[in-house]
């Protein structure tokens, strides 16, 4: 039996960061401290009919929490094929509370891109290439991370450009293999919006849009956009990972703190 305590934990993730360059629409956080969370818990308390108030709480101190205004893609998270589009094959597509949960957890394996040039499309040859070099033949239900560095980018205004994204037809070679989520540090699964718009505007084909995202619309999978640390896994195959999304009915996607397990020896 998996025992989680026995092995060391590693953060995916990114978190929401307000007024961050790395997102072009990032979370307002409004923070409240606890002299603040005394007030409001009092008042809550009155409007309930008790006589509360922010000085009778101990040292005049209550509960700090956060108010947070943010789309379901910001940060770290999980599209849902209902991101896609209406239906998958002809199918309604599951949105982000109908993700069944035995998708969400598996052993990863991580290919890696870093040698990829920022913008261009991972092909299905490529993908082949590189599950050849760590010797591996993918089985159903493990979860695919690609690995293009781009995370060392966060923070900055070139994690929304420089990065490599993936083909349609790398998606469906993917999920076609039994593959339910794949993942990327990358900002985006597809190529950066600036190149997708520049390939559109020359060509007119609108195939150049959302390319990857939209074969969700003929084959049914997640993925995980805004990973990181993926250089931090010791190894490349047979990583326990758990990536459960936060239910939000009938969202397109939720925020996940992806967490891979590994024993003390990689």
């Amino acid at each position: 039996m998996f025992d989680p305590t026995q092995y060391d934990p590693i953060d995916l993730s990114i978190g929401l960061e307000a007024d961050v360059e790395s997102e072009p629409w990032p979370p307002d956080i409004e923070y409240f401290d606890h002299e603040a969370g005394a007030s409001l818990l009092a008042e809550n308390l009155r409007d309930g009919g008790y006589d509360v108030y922010a000085e009778d709480f101990p040292d005049g101190m209550g509960l700090g929490w956060e108010q947070v205004s943010a789309i379901t893609h910001t940060g770290t998270h999980m599209d849902a094929p209902a991101h896609y589009g209406p239906t998958v094959d002809g199918e309604p597509a599951r949105t982000i509370d109908e993700v069944p949960l035995e998708w969400t957890r598996g052993l990863a394996v991580v290919l890696d891109f870093t040698w990829k040039d920022a913008g261009t499309e991972i092909t299905s040859a490529e993908i082949d290439e590189q599950l050849d070099a760590i010797d591996h033949d993918l089985s159903p239900g493990e979860i695919v991370l690609l690995e293009t560095g781009a995370d060392e980018h966060w923070g900055t205004p070139a994690y929304l450009t420089d990065f490599p994204g993936m083909s349609a037809a790398a998606t469906k070679h993917l999920v076609e293999q039994g593959i339910r989520v794949i993942g990327t540090d990358a900002y985006g699964f597809d190529k950066p919006f600036t190149e997708m718009g520049a390939r559109y505007a020359e060509a007119e084909d609108d195939a150049e849009l959302w390319p990857a995202h939209f074969a969700g619309r003929d084959v049914e999978y997640c993925q995980i956009e805004k990973m990181a640390n993926l250089d931090a896994l010791p190894r490349r195959t047979e990583i326990p990972l758990v990536t459960a999304p936060i239910k939000i009915e009938n969202a397109s996607g939720g925020w996940v703190r992806p967490v891979a397990f590994v024993d003390g020896d990689g």
